[in-house]
């Protein structure tokens, strides 16, 4: 099983969007010293997750929110749970 996820920095106030086979274990490594984006915006939470049964889902679904470019999009995904356009 892979994870979509987003994750939030309140610090930056962006967002964040990648894909895992464990989505709370990537969020400890984005929390953890790291170099460049990931430590900038620390610390970071989890405000939302989809599950895919296969890597290749997960990867599609991934590039598919970061081609949205549009925050207001982004957060109503959050808030509604269930977008899936395109």
């Amino acid at each position: 099983m892979y994870f979509v996820y987003i994750i939030y920095s309140e610090k930056i106030d962006k967002f964040y969007i990648g894909y895992s086979a464990n989505a709370n274990d990537r969020l400890l490594k984005h929390n953890q010293k790291s170099f460049g984006f990931s430590n900038t915006g620390k610390p970071w939470r989890l405000v939302y997750s989809e599950s895919y049964l296969t890597k290749k889902e997960a990867m599609r679904r991934e590039k598919q929110l970061k081609k949205w470019k549009n925050r207001e999009r982004i957060e109503r995904l959050i808030k509604n749970g269930s977008e899936h356009p395109d």
